[in-house]
C-alpha cells in the first residue's frame, strides 16, 4: 500500500474505511500501479487529484441518490471527476443539455443553466458515479480493462448492501446492467434510456427527478435541490 499512499490520500477517508476490503485486493492494487505511471507519461482525464472528486463531494452518509455513467469525458479540460458533469467554462454536453430539458418538465422552476457542473448536486447527496474513473486523451474506455469496474460495481454494491432508501438512476443499457448489484427492496430503481441523442428509447417523460424527490421525501428523507444556478 505505501507504494500508492499519495492517491488515495485523494479519497475522503469515510470512503476509505467503506471501501477498505477493495484495496487490500490485487487487482486494485494492480489498477494503482496501473494510475501511477499512466498519469506520469501520457495525458490522462480526469486530473489526478479530481479522480474521486465524486466521492469527496458526496459523502456515505450523505449519499441519497446515485447516477451511474460510463467513463470520463475523454478531451482536455472537461472531465472533473463527476459523471456527465463539466467545468463551468466547458460547452455543455449534449447528453447533459438533454438532462437539462427533462429537468425543465419535470421539476418546477428549473431553469437550463449556462454551464455544466453538477457539483451543487453533489454536495446535495448525489453520487455522480462514473464506471470508469480514468481515460487516456481522445480514446474513450481505454481504462475499462484495468479494474475501475470491479471496484465501482463494489461501490454500488456495499452502497446497496449498507444504505437504505436510496435512489438509483439508471440510464441506457449499460447502467441498466448494474440493476444485479442493487437490492431492490431496499432501494428505488428508476430505468430510462440513455440521454445522448444518439440513444433509442425514452429518456424524455421518466420524471426521474421528480420520483427520487417524492420517494426520498416518503421515507423521511430531504429532497435534493435540483436546481442549478
Amino acid at each position: 500500500m505505501v507504494l500508492h499512499q499519495s492517491f488515495l490520500k485523494n479519497l475522503h477517508p469515510d470512503w476509505q474505511a467503506l471501501l477498505s476490503v477493495e484495496f487490500s485486493k490485487p487487482y486494485f492494487q494492480n489498477l494503482l500501479t496501473f494510475i501511477d505511471a499512466v498519469y506520469v507519461s501520457g495525458s490522462i482525464y480526469p486530473p489526478k487529484e479530481k479522480v474521486f472528486s465524486a466521492f469527496n463531494l458526496c459523502l456515505p452518509n450523505q449519499t441519497k441518490v446515485v447516477i451511474i455513467g460510463q467513463d470520463p469525458y475523454h478531451q482536455a479540460g472537461q472531465a472533473n471527476g463527476l459523471s456527465f458533469s463539466v467545468a463551468k467554462n466547458i460547452r455543455i454536453p449534449p447528453s447533459l443539455k438533454n438532462i437539462f430539458k427533462e429537468l425543465e418538465q419535470d421539476v418546477d422552476g428549473f431553469r437550463s443553466p449556462n454551464h455544466g457542473n453538477l457539483e451543487s448536486w453533489a454536495k446535495e447527496g448525489v453520487l455522480l458515479l462514473n464506471t470508469v474513473l480514468t481515460v487516456e486523451d481522445s480514446k474513450p474506455g481505454s481504462h475499462r480493462e484495468m479494474g475501475w469496474l470491479k471496484f465501482t460495481d463494489a461501490v454500488i454494491q456495499t452502497l446497496s448492501e449498507q444504505k437504505q432508501h436510496l435512489v438509483f438512476m439508471l440510464w441506457g443499457n449499460y447502467a441498466i446492467s448494474k440493476e444485479t448489484l442493487i437490492d431492490a427492496s431496499k432501494h428505488l430503481i428508476l430505468k430510462a434510456a440513455h440521454p445522448s441523442p444518439l440513444a433509442r428509447g425514452a429518456f424524455f417523460g421518466s420524471k426521474h427527478f421528480s420520483k427520487a424527490n417524492a420517494y426520498l421525501r416518503n421515507n423521511g428523507q430531504q429532497e435534493v435541490n435540483w436546481l442549478l444556478t
